[in-house]
C-alpha cells in the first residue's frame, strides 16, 4: 500500500481511493471547456501579486486577531487576508471563537446590552 509517510493513518475512504488506484479502477477524464475556463482563470487569480496595504487597528483588535490567528494555527498577517478575501467573495461565515474578546467595541455593545 502505498504511502506519504509510514506511521501515517488513513480512513476508511482514503483506503478505498488508494486500493481503486493500486489496482487499476479509476479513470482519467477529460476536463470539459468549462472546467478547463474555471481551472485557468483560478490559476490566473491565484497567481496575481499581493498588493500591500497599511492600516491602523486598535491595540484590543489586534490582540484579538492575533490570539485568533494563534488558535487557527496562521499568521496573523494571512488570517486577515484571509477574513478579507472571504468577505468580498460573499464567503464569510462568522464562527464564535473560543477565547474571550477584548476589544472596546465588545465591550461597549455588552454594557448596553445589560
Amino acid at each position: 500500500m502505498l504511502r506519504s509517510k509510514p506511521n501515517e493513518k488513513i480512513d476508511a475512504f482514503e483506503k478505498d481511493i488508494l486500493n481503486a488506484y493500486e489496482n487499476s479502477e479509476l479513470k482519467s477524464i477529460a476536463p470539459s471547456k468549462a472546467e478547463l475556463a474555471k481551472f485557468k482563470a483560478s490559476a490566473t487569480a491565484t497567481s496575481l501579486k499581493g498588493k500591500r496595504i497599511n492600516i491602523r487597528l486598535s491595540t484590543p483588535d489586534l490582540m484579538d486577531i492575533q490570539a485568533r490567528a494563534l488558535e487557527e494555527g496562521m499568521p496573523y498577517q494571512t488570517l486577515i487576508a484571509s477574513i478579507l478575501h472571504k468577505f468580498v467573495s460573499g464567503r464569510l461565515v462568522e464562527a464564535a471563537s473560543s477565547l474571550p474578546r477584548r476589544s472596546t467595541r465588545a465591550r461597549a455593545k455588552a454594557v448596553r446590552a445589560d
